[in-house]
């Protein structure tokens, strides 16, 4: 199971471009498929990578690698997926000065901006279905809407530290779902 784990999460941290949300739907997919866990647990596992403090898709490979194998998985999820970056940093640093001013390169990561965006919107749009908040339209979804519309505009026109945020919207849940 370790080198199962192991592959798993080096061979998603291989094609991880643009950042931990835009990998999490390829993530899921690898994790569900595997059968290590159900779309619903996958989804409180990145809630609780979200909220925890380093990159997203890394914290996911650790709490799958966690609820697979204990500390070992965990440790070895987390060298699986951060390795291939790691590899790619010390090879374009070696070559950053020349790459920097490339047309091509330039090209290349302009032209992946929108699949990135992409990535990430699918990640929201799917997190939103599988936790039930865009299923039906009662009480306890327009409240889930309305906590992440006023998130959002905190976030983006009030420029509020998102750390306010998740402390604010997380005393809210628990006022209006306990």
């Amino acid at each position: 199971m370790l080198w199962l784990l192991f592959k798993t999460f080096f061979l998603t941290g291989l094609v991880s471009f643009g950042g931990g949300y835009a990998i999490i739907p390829v993530i899921e997919a690898e994790v569900v498929r595997q059968g290590w866990m159900n779309t619903q647990k996958f989804t409180d596992i990145v809630a609780i990578a979200g909220m925890s403090p380093g990159p997203i898709a890394t914290n996911t490979a650790v709490f799958t690698g966690f609820q697979m194998e204990g500390w070992k998985g965990a440790a070895i999820s987390a060298f699986a997926m951060v390795l291939p970056s790691l590899v790619f940093v010390l090879i374009v640093a070696s070559f950053f000065n020349r790459l920097n001013h490339s047309r091509v390169m330039k090209s290349i990561f302009y032209g992946l901006r929108p699949v990135v965006i992409a990535l990430i919107l699918f990640a929201a749009v799917k997190f939103a279905l599988s936790t039930g908040m865009a299923a039906e339209v009662n009480m306890h979804t327009a409240s889930l809407t309305g906590i992440f519309i006023v998130s959002l505009y905190s976030l983006v026109k009030r420029g509020t530290h998102p750390a306010y945020v998740i402390a604010m919207a997380g005393l809210v849940g628990m006022a209006l779902y306990s």
